[in-house]
């Protein structure tokens, strides 16, 4: 038997909800160290995206007007690149601040807003010079149809990159915690790296198999990490296992601790963690 090494998660987003006996679950918060970190991020991104369509009015107010410039091609293809760079950057930041501190899903024009809004500046940031570029008299076919067609592969290309395909929600994030809590009677998950969900335990009791081995990673460089629900959503793994319940030895729809589902009822005691061992 070989020792599996977990590690813990840095702290990031954990709810500041709370449940005494009786009480109704409140709905999921983050905590100020995970409201700071998102507000950080979200600056960074939104100074990015500034850059971004500064560099896309510099090329529409002036390098368009300045076609008979040496390299005008060079540099305009460069400023396509450069504002996609930029306003992918701000994307995956303001991705990664909407999982420490996600929306409500009862207000969906902001829900949508908030976790779509990298898609959103991308079209800004490409689509009014692009339409000037094929609109441009001093630009012959040839010219138009190169730095058009780059262009709009950098448009879609971002754009689809800065598309959250998987949002997170404050109620996704209480419902998550409660089903954890339900089954294990604390609010700990299990995940690794490069892995795109998180699971109830660390390894499969029935086989020994770590998650790690699920998800074909090195014992070393890949290690089972450790933390709750709000952290693995911090990290980017976008939901529980659909395996999570007979991997670990649950039976799905018969939890532990039910009251945790509904909100109601005391809380329950903590079982004893999952083995950390593995043949």
């Amino acid at each position: 038997m070989a020792t599996k090494k977990i590690v813990s998660a840095t702290p990031t987003a954990r709810s500041s909800s709370g449940q005494s006996g009786g009480a109704p679950r409140p709905t999921f918060t983050a905590s100020p160290e995970a409201k700071r970190q998102a507000l950080t991020f979200r600056l960074i991104a939104i100074g990015l995206w500034v850059v971004a369509i500064g560099i896309e009015a510099f090329a529409i107010f002036w390098l368009l007007k300045h076609t008979e410039l040496n390299g005008f091609m060079v540099w305009l293809i460069v400023a396509i690149v450069v504002i996609g760079a930029f306003a992918l950057g701000g994307s995956m930041l303001w991705k990664k601040s909407n999982r420490l501190d996600p929306a409500s899903e009862k207000d969906p024009i902001r829900f949508f807003v908030q976790n779509q809004l990298g898609a959103i500046i991308t079209i800004v940031a490409f689509l009014p010079l692009i339409i000037l570029i094929f609109m441009n008299k001093d630009m012959d076919g040839k010219q138009k149809g190169i730095a058009g067609a780059i262009g709009i592969i950098a448009m879609l290309a971002v754009g689809a990159a800065s598309i959250d395909y998987a949002p997170p929600s404050q109620e996704q994030m209480t419902e998550q915690e409660a089903i954890v809590k339900a089954y294990t009677g604390s609010d700990q998950v299990y995940w690794v790296k490069n892995g795109s969900v998180y699971h109830l335990c660390a390894e499969d009791p029935a086989t020994g198999s770590t998650i790690a081995a699920l998800a074909r990673g090195d014992a070393d460089q890949n290690p089972v990490v450790a933390g709750t629900v709000a952290d693995a959503v911090a990290a980017g793994k976008e939901r529980l296992s659909m395996y999570g319940f007979s991997e670990c030895g649950f039976t799905e729809g018969q939890p532990a601790n039910p009251q945790w589902l509904d909100g109601s009822g005391s809380a329950p005691s903590a079982t004893p963690e999952p083995s950390a061992t593995a043949s």
